[in-house]
């Protein structure tokens, strides 16, 4: 976005539907119902986009909740006022806005239907769901959205990014939990054994063991900082002779049930653990606070 022409003066193919303008708001509900507004226009996508899964299922659940008001919009060519939405960004966006009765017409009849499934259904040449990140509490969004809206799509996280800097590639999309693969020219890292003594050794690419865990340590760039990113990684295997990791956890994510400190990842493990004692439950979403009502 941004950049209309190559080098060579040629003009670059429009990836993106949304107007540059509808993702700069303050307002995270008015930009994500804006973002699929424009979406909704465009029957042809091919990939839907998101930097966290919770956003495309905030956006998801706006559609359930707004579907008539969406389709109406469109149908007329007309952007409501709503909070959040300065008049003159609402102006310069329906400028863009034409009266479109089919693709309305054909909106409403597929949210008639429920919304099982019902992204396929809206756009059908819909090929893949790309998030930033599908680890940690953003899998339960991902899981949430394979079941019911999303259903049939896989979902790529193509990068790893930490500490501002480009570290690692998946190059395998079909599988479920994204791994990366880690590409020693974009950045130099280090390693810090998780668990290990209080003043641990660094270790390099070629000394990681599969299996293990470690700390991350980047130097993005010559001339930047070295820094501790607080990512914790966990070594999968190898692909020829380097390392394949996936994100386990943050070290500065802990949550106290009980006065105590464990990691978050932890504690989503043994509610699914729990969750499975409970036949017929499903896990929408939680959140954690401690408990002073025992004792």
């Amino acid at each position: 976005p941004g950049c209309p022409l190559a080098p060579a003066g040629w003009p670059l193919p429009t990836l993106y539907c949304t107007p540059a303008a509808a993702g700069t708001l303050p307002s995270r509900a008015a930009a994500l119902r804006l973002q699929l507004l424009f979406a909704l226009r465009q029957r042809a996508l091919h990939v839907l986009e998101a930097g966290l899964a919770a956003e495309l299922h905030d956006a998801l659940l706006a559609l359930r909740t707004e579907w008539p008001q969406l389709v109406q919009e469109l149908a007329l060519g007309r952007l409501s006022p709503q909070p959040g939405l300065p008049e003159g960004v609402r102006d310069r966006l329906q400028a863009l806005l034409t009266p479109d009765a089919a693709r309305a017409a054909e909106l409403r009849a597929e949210c008639a239907l429920g919304f099982e499934g019902i992204v396929s259904r809206l756009w059908p040449q819909l090929e893949v769901v790309v998030v930033r990140t599908a680890h940690g509490t953003e899998r339960l969004y991902c899981d949430s959205l394979r079941q019911a809206d999303c259903q049939g799509l896989p979902f790529y996280c193509p990068f790893y990014q930490a500490a501002g800097a480009l570290l690692g590639i998946n190059l395998w999309p079909v599988e479920p939990a994204p791994r990366f693969l880690l590409c020693p020219d974009w950045a130099f890292c280090e390693f810090l054994p998780h668990l290990a003594n209080k003043e641990p050794r660094t270790v390099l690419l070629d000394e990681l063991w599969e299996g293990r865990k470690y700390g991350l340590v980047v130097t993005a760039q010559p001339g930047q900082y070295r820094c501790r990113t607080g990512e914790v990684l966990k070594v999968t295997g190898f692909h020829r002779q380097c390392p394949m990791v996936e994100p386990v956890r943050r070290e500065s994510q802990t949550l106290s049930v009980r006065g105590e400190s464990i990691p978050e990842e932890q504690f989503c493990q043994s509610l699914h653990r729990t969750l499975r004692m409970w036949p017929g439950a499903r896990l929408i979403d939680y959140v954690c606070a401690e408990s002073s009502l025992l004792g």
